[in-house]
């Protein structure tokens, strides 16, 4: 089992494929996950992304985009030890004591939901011009300027 297993969904009133667009880019990556070194093994397109992770920690990453409804719950799982050697140093000191890697599977864990509440904050936004969010759940999505 590994040192920290966390996982989160949240529900976005947009389309799977959408969704996934915003995570294709590795440019983005450093700027959602500053700590980890990611490399794709599994792109599975409006699916979502699967990373193994390298660096100070290893292990995996995964954002699975499900459709549901008029949208999509994106489904955040982070599967991660402290590195073997001296490039794990710092990530085990993270884990050190009783509380240890509670406390940092919370701090991962607010981390995905400020990506998560970021990125439906974008996506559900309403289009240039238009007062308040783009739709209601059931209604068609707009057009966008």
């Amino acid at each position: 089992m590994a040192a920290l297993d966390v996982i989160d969904e949240t529900f976005v009133l947009a389309e799977p494929a959408v969704v996934a667009a915003a995570f294709a880019d590795p440019a983005s990556w450093p700027r959602l996950w500053p700590d980890l070194e990611l490399h794709v093994f599994a792109d599975r397109g409006a699916a979502g992304l699967r990373w193994s992770v390298t660096g100070r920690w290893v292990g995996s990453a995964e954002v699975w985009c499900e459709a549901v409804g008029d949208g999509t719950v994106v489904h955040w799982f982070l599967r991660l030890d402290p590195a073997p050697g001296p490039d794990g140093g710092s990530a085990r000191r993270l884990l050190r004591g009783r509380s240890g890697p509670a406390r940092e599977a919370l701090r991962r864990q607010r981390a995905a939901k400020a990506v998560a509440f970021d990125l439906k904050a974008r996506l559900e936004a309403a289009p240039t011009g238009a007062p308040g969010w783009a739709r209601r759940p059931g209604e068609p999505t707009p057009a966008r300027a």
